[in-house]
């Protein structure tokens, strides 16, 4: 089993509102910008092949900032198209936290990271013993009618704790500050309550009040 200490201490950044990734999760990315195209082909030469995804937010001061916390992701997919564009799947590994950026002479922004704090990231899968299923989907079911989605209901009422719990968080078109609450949520019990709250947000016209 992967520890903390085996992990580099400084590894590129990929930052991009509302998309999530979790421990032991999935993530297709569409690389296309040059910068970005240069940091894969740099992962592929490294030995853990880590990128973090991660976040931007606005600060205080109206300025854009890093999120403190976000999701390294280990790229295991990679497939580039006629047009030089590169289709790629990370696989999530752990959670960091964000210590400073690097200066340097990538076109990318790479950072000195700390992973201590989630050594049960890098462990098996989560369990959700207070997990009442039958609640959660039809709380899931109201929301999928109410912003006209649809599923395979069946693969859900099947699907492990954490594999249903954690897809939802990364799939639901959720915005970014509730996918960063997610991600920060400290177990799989308090990521399903945190959904869960979303969820009955979004059901109670809370989206729209954001909006105004």
């Amino acid at each position: 089993m992967m520890k903390s200490c085996d992990l580099p201490a400084q590894i590129p950044l990929f930052p991009l509102p509302g998309a999530l990734l979790l421990p032991r999760g999935r993530l297709p990315l569409h690389i296309f910008e040059p910068r970005y195209l240069q940091m894969i082909e740099d992962c592929l030469k490294t030995p853990q092949r880590l990128i973090g995804m991660i976040q931007p937010c606005m600060g205080r001061d109206g300025c854009e900032k890093l999120s403190v916390i976000g999701c390294a992701g280990r790229l295991t997919g990679f497939s580039e198209t006629e047009d030089g564009r590169y289709m790629v799947t990370l696989s999530g590994v752990s959670r960091f936290r964000l210590h400073k950026e690097l200066e340097g002479f990538t076109p990318y922004r790479r950072a000195e990271v700390s992973w201590g704090d989630f050594e049960r990231d890098l462990g098996l899968a989560e369990h959700d013993p207070g997990f009442d299923r039958e609640i959660f989907l039809e709380t899931l079911a109201r929301y999928f009618h109410a912003q006209g989605l649809d599923t395979d209901w069946d693969a859900l009422k099947d699907a492990e704790d954490e594999l249903l719990i954690n897809s939802l968080s990364m799939l639901l078109p959720l915005e970014p500050e509730d996918k960063q609450a997610l991600l920060e949520a400290p177990s799989l019990p308090t990521r399903r309550e945190t959904l869960l709250t979303l969820l009955e947000f979004v059901l109670r016209g809370g989206l729209e009040e954001r909006k105004q």
